[in-house]
């Protein structure tokens, strides 16, 4: 195989050229893929961002609804006397606006994961209280500690760091990264709510890093079967191009072998280009017409 290379002028030019582009377009290519990841981010970070923007929006106004209509007082919508309910382990609260936000904003939480890089959009109060989790996190009590850590979140104090400057945090969009007590690792984003010109809480964006992950993996697999096939059209065209281009010293290699044997003198070279080839074909003539002299004193 080596000397199948090293004989073939036409290939080893054609592996040295793809090979400069190999370089040019690894480059190329891992600078598009880094742009296009961040791209990938910044997009799934602003889509949060608005989102959270959007759902705190809604909850103050639902509150505010309630407030307007006697459902709930001020005070009953600023309650943090949380009650202790049944034996759980994280323990689980109920609070007196409770009974209105379960009915008011559960339906309206759930259309936040319809995006499904959303893991959970929640509101909480500015002790990280969470009265009403979304449909996918309130699965009915198992007992088994572990399954329920997980599956049934709800009416839980969330007062881990994260979780605290979500709730207290006053910035619309502020963001955190988020290690779950499940151990997943994701984008907090989070937006101040506001009930009667006073704050309330915020409301919580779960951003999968997970799917930004996957978007990122298809990306790179698609970016480097389309520079494979590139590189891979390169190599046959280039290859090609080169030996149709160096056919010309195929003939002239046979002349000299020729002229060397001392065959074929009376054979005219002829001179048709005006580049390298070409002033080879003029310097074999020349050769072959110094051979003919020679060889009629000969005579």
């Amino acid at each position: 195989m080596f000397n199948f290379i090293t004989s073939r002028i036409g290939l080893k030019v054609s592996l040295k050229v793809n090979c400069i582009i190999l370089i040019v377009m690894s480059v190329g290519t891992y600078f598009l893929i880094s742009q296009q990841s961040q791209s990938l981010e910044q997009e799934l970070l602003n889509r949060g961002k608005i989102q959270s923007i959007v759902g705190a929006k809604m909850i103050g106004q639902i509150i505010e609804e309630a407030i307007d209509n006697g459902v709930l007082t001020v005070k009953d919508a600023f309650d943090t006397n949380y009650e202790i309910i049944g034996d759980f382990d994280p323990p689980k609260y109920h609070t007196k606006y409770d009974f209105y936000l379960d009915k008011a904003i559960l339906g309206l939480e759930d259309e936040f994961l319809q995006d499904s890089s959303i893991v959970f959009a929640v509101a909480v109060d500015k002790n990280g209280y969470l009265p009403t989790h979304n449909t996918r996190f309130q699965k009915p009590i198992t007992g088994d500690r572990e399954k329920d850590k997980i599956g049934n979140r709800t009416k839980r104090v969330f007062n881990d760091p994260v979780g605290l400057k979500a709730a207290r945090n006053t910035t619309k969009g502020f963001l955190q990264v988020y290690h779950r007590d499940t151990g997943e690792v994701m984008w907090d984003v989070s937006s101040p709510i506001y009930v009667k010109g006073k704050h309330w809480g915020g409301f919580r964006i779960g951003l999968s890093l997970e799917a930004i992950s996957a978007a990122q993996k298809k990306l790179m697999k698609t970016m480097v079967s389309i520079m494979g096939g590139i590189l891979l059209l390169s190599l046959v065209l280039t290859f090609l191009t080169v030996n149709s281009s160096l056919a010309p010293l195929n003939t002239l290699t046979l002349i000299a072998t020729d002229l060397a044997n001392g065959e074929n003198l009376e054979r005219e070279i002829s001179i048709t280009r005006n580049d390298e080839i070409g002033r080879l074909q003029e310097t074999l003539e020349r050769l072959r017409m110094s051979m003919m002299i020679i060889f009629k004193r000969r005579q």
